[in-house]
């Protein structure tokens, strides 16, 4: 993997964090496209969400620093940090069976948000 900050296609690891610094992780993968969603959870959140195979995300500060909230159906647990209140990722399963990471874009450190393309989903909806 190269770093965030080298220039060139394929699979990145990006650092991340929330605003406190208390919730950090590393993430592997290319950004491809961002996921805007407009559920209740997510408008108000405003993230910008990128999927990735829950492997491929690794936090380096511990477990116990973050805090988890889940709503409606129960099935995503919405992560972050319980001092600054900065969503960092979510986590659940795919309907394939494999537990996938929705990291927050926002929250990834060298990341040019205006160059990733934006797919709109209507969580409202489900």
């Amino acid at each position: 993997m190269t770093d965030a900050s080298a220039p060139g296609a394929g699979p990145v690891r990006y650092r991340g964090s929330c605003h406190c610094g208390k919730v950090a992780f590393e993430v592997e993968g290319t950004i491809d496209s961002a996921l805007a969603c407009n559920c209740t959870m997510c408008r108000r959140r405003g993230s910008l969400l990128w999927f990735v195979p829950h492997g491929q995300l690794r936090l380096t500060t511990p477990e116990a620093n973050l805090a988890s909230y889940t709503f409606h159906k129960h099935v995503i647990e919405h992560r972050f940090c319980p001092a600054c209140g900065i969503h960092t990722h979510g986590e659940g399963t795919h309907p394939a069976g494999h537990k996938m990471a929705a990291v927050n874009l926002r929250t990834l450190d060298g990341v040019d948000l205006d160059a990733i393309p934006v797919h709109h989903h209507d969580g409202l909806a489900m």
